[in-house]
Order: structure tokens, then sequence, then C-alpha cells
């Protein structure tokens, strides 16, 4: 006799204790982390979102308090629920939420106790995660409150409208409590500039419904990574394309050249990494920024492209194709659409490298007294001095004959030493701070003095020679006192 094949289903459920440890991880910093939490917000219709951080209490907390629709007690516990909404669920237009995790993992990353407050139609409900709890009883277990008013901050409850507190910040804040809170303070500033940045759309209202965001009172400003109200911002032609229903927008731009803003300016949109690092595609779901500075690997990022900077606009229905993550931080174009970027990439970089090098090569054309010159033997660029200058000539034309060779070889000399690798380096870092030694008022008269002279030799006009001197260094960059001291000379002379 022989016996069946055993056959059977169990239900094997995770177990909670190990579960919601696992879900802290995923890789949340405090700044994505208050950026999912305000993107519930959003999705519920709010105009107004407070962010509060109580950072120099005994016991640190963090609460998100907006004036959106809220939600019923059912509505709120399905919220609570970890997976509420499968990312096949049809979402509303408006909805900048996918899996149905953001709530929850993004507030466990930071916190042991999640509390929530929602107020709708004049009642009030109230849900708890404690991570201490759901270990300890290793249960899925939400604590559910009838009366709030315990809660921190739920007095800033008015009318309809969510209340998030974290509590236990057990990530943020640990066993060394005073530098914890130091470090808190610093992330949060952090996390202020993020969401300046991520929902700089909303926050501008120029597109559409005008949110306001504050941490701690202080308004939010949004920071456009475009720069679109510069003048010198050059706006490149939109590209639209369709995916069946569903329309992608492309934007490209090119930032303006340093020479056409202020430093502070040219220092706040670079940002931390620098424009390098920052060039490349600005994705948005919904207008919210996803992620930004890549070309996902359609283009290297090179020093001549670091202004070139292209906007993409997708709706929510495409997440699964773009490969949107749990935080929203990364994504991934899908084939017909990388084939598109590829031609815009092409297009966008030639233009970016003309802007960032049209200034040099525009100075380099009207300048009539070079110093250096340009020469390219086929793929080789190299700089040397131009021998006919004519202060060098000049020079030249005062030396014994046996010296003129040795000040031939002198002048070969300094130019095999141009120092290309650190000019490089420095001009691709910072390089509004690259420039020529500073000259003393005596010396540069000297010059002055001396440049004049020598044109006037040459049979140049007083207009020519002011023209000359004026399209080079070191008189261009002080030629209001290089006019004076010209004006005073020709004075003298009649």
């Amino acid at each position: 006799m022989t016996g069946g094949a055993r056959q059977y289903e169990l239900e094997l459920p995770p177990r909670a204790s190990a579960l919601v440890e696992s879900l802290r991880d995923i890789g949340y910093s405090l700044p994505t982390a208050l950026a999912d939490v305000v993107d519930n917000s959003i999705a519920a219709n709010a105009q107004t979102i407070r962010i509060m951080a109580a950072t120099h209490e005994d016991y640190p907390a963090i609460g998100v308090v907006d004036d959106g629709a809220g939600m019923s007690e059912e509505e709120l516990l399905e919220a609570m629920r970890p997976g509420t909404k499968s990312p096949l669920e049809t979402r509303s237009e408006t909805d900048l939420g996918r899996f149905g995790l953001g709530l929850k993992t993004a507030s466990f990353s930071q916190c042991r106790r999640l509390t929530v407050v929602t107020r709708k139609a004049q009642g009030t409900s109230c849900a708890i995660w404690d991570l201490d709890t759901v270990a300890a009883r290793d249960r899925w277990v939400v604590e559910v409150r009838n009366d709030p008013l315990e809660v921190r901050w739920s007095d800033s409850l008015k009318g309809s409208g969510t209340l998030v507190v974290w509590e236990k910040l057990d990530r943020l804040v640990g066993a060394d409590r005073r530098g914890g809170r130091r470090d808190l303070v610093r992330q949060l500033a952090d996390a202020a500039a993020h969401l300046e940045f991520v929902f700089h759309r909303f926050l501008s209202g120029r597109e559409g419904k005008r949110v306001e965001i504050s941490l701690n009172n202080r308004p939010l400003e949004p920071f456009d990574p475009f720069h679109q109200k510069h003048p010198a911002t050059q706006h490149h032609q939109e590209d639209v394309m369709g995916l069946g229903d569903r329309r992608i927008r492309i934007w490209p731009v090119t930032l303006p050249h340093h020479d056409k803003v202020k430093p502070a300016e040219w220092k706040k949109y670079a940002g931390p990494e620098g424009y390098v690092s920052n060039q490349g595609f600005y994705l948005y779901r919904n207008r919210r920024l996803i992620v930004h500075g890549t070309w996902f690997r359609l283009a290297r990022k090179l020093e001549a492209t670091k202004l070139a900077r292209v906007g993409i606009d997708i709706p929510n229905t495409m997440d699964a194709e773009w490969k949107i993550d749990v935080k929203k931080a990364s994504a991934q174009p899908p084939a017909s659409v990388r084939r598109r970027l590829a031609k815009i990439v092409d297009r966008l970089v030639d233009a970016s490298r003309r802007t960032y090098v049209k200034r040099g090569a525009r100075q380099a054309t009207d300048n009539r007294l070079p110093v250096w010159m340009r020469t390219q033997n086929k793929n080789r660029i190299s700089y040397e001095i131009c021998h006919d200058h004519p202060m060098l000539q000049m020079f030249r034309t005062q030396l014994p004959p046996d010296r003129i060779r040795d000040f031939e070889r002198l002048l070969r000399l300094v130019a095999s030493a141009l120092p290309i690798h650190s000019l490089y380096h420095d001009v691709s870092t910072n390089p509004e701070a690259v420039g020529p030694p500073a000259l003393a008022k005596a010396e540069i008269r000297a010059l002055i003095v001396a440049m004049r002279e020598v044109l006037r030799a040459r049979g140049l006009s007083s207009r020519e020679t002011r023209e000359w001197m004026r399209s080079a260094e070191p008189f261009r960059n002080n030629w209001k006192e290089t006019a004076s001291i010209i004006d005073h000379l020709e004075q003298e002379q009649q």
C-alpha cells in the first residue's frame, strides 16, 4: 500500500519583531524621510504644512501637521497598515505615493514611536505604532486612542488635517544626547534645504496650487535648480513624447555662465557637489523631484557641459516603467524614452559647451594684444607665448645680439612650464576664483605708460591705441584707471 503525497497550504506570516526592524533599513535619511511625509500631505490637498522639531528637550521629537483633507478612523487604520496599497492600483493624478509604505518606512527609519492624529468632518482619530511594543509582543499591534489631547502638538490641528509625530528618535539622537541633539539640528537644516529643492515647484506655485511649508515657523523658500528667472538662462526647445495616452515633457536649459551671475548666485546654483556633478536630467513625478544630476549613462559628465540641465515631467502612472523605488530617490528611463533622451542630450551638450567656452573664445578673438597664443596641431592643443607682442618685440630690440637667443630660450621655458593640470583642476572646481595675480597701482601705471608708448611708436592713432589696449589684459579689467592715465598723458603732450 502506497501513501499519497502530502500536499497542503500553510500561511507563514512574517515575524513582526524581525520584519519591522528590517523595514527601518531601506535607506532613508532624515531629509528623504520628511519628504515622504510631506508627499502624503500634498496628496491630501494640504495648502499649509508645518514641520516642528523639539531639539533641546530631554526627549526630542519631530512633528508634521497639515491642513489637508484628514482621515476617518477607518482610513487612518488602513493608512497605518504596512503595504496599504498595491503599486499596481490606479491612483489619482495628484497622488505622490506608490507602494503604500512611505509613511511607515520613512517614520520607522527615524524613530521607534509613530503617532498619527487626524481630523475629518469634526471627528478626530489617533493611532500609534510603537516598535518596542511590536518587538516585545512579536505582533503587529497598533494602539488606537479616542482622546489624543496628550499627544504632543495635537492642539495644532485647528480644522481638518493630519498630524504625524516621531518620538524615540534613536536613529537621530544616540546615547550621547548632547552631541546627538547638535547633529539633529544640522540634519534638520539639511532637510530644510532638501525640501526647498524637491518641492520647489509646489513652493513657488508657478505651475499650480502653491503649498506653504515651514520648519519651526521659518517659511521654506523654493530653490529652482534651473534658475529660470535669470535673463541669461537659455531655454531650449521643449519636447513632448507620448506613450499611449500618457505624456512625457522634456525641457532643457543651459545655466548662465559664471560671469553673468553674482558670486553668491553662482555658488548657490552649483550646490554642495558643484556644477559638474549636478549637470544632467532632473526627473519630476507630478511636479515632485525624484532624481537629479544624472545623464542615465547617456553621456559623460564633463567640465564643458556642466551648465546643461534637463527637466523631465512624468505622471504617476509611469512608476513601473521608470523603476521608481520606495524612497522615490532612484529611477531608470524605459528603452523607448532613452532613445529620445539620447538625441536631446547630443543637442544640449553642444549648446552648453558653446555657452561655457563662448566668452573665452570671444575674448581670444577680440584681443589685439595677446600674450598667449593657442595653437592646434592635429589633436594636440598647446599654448605658447606670442613672440609678436609689442612689448616683447620692444624689449628684444634693446638686447645685444648674443642675448636675443637666451631671451627666446627663456620664453620657450616659461611656455613649456605652463601648469596645465593645476589650471584645469582649479577652473573645474572653482572657476570664479581663478584669475591673474593682483598688480600694484604703480605696476599698472608703468604698464599703461609703456604700452601706450610702444603702440604710438608703431604709428597707431590715439583712438586705435585705446581700442587695442581695451581689448587686452590687464588694461581691460582696469579700464577706468587706464583711460584716466591715457587722458592725463595726452593732456601733458598738448
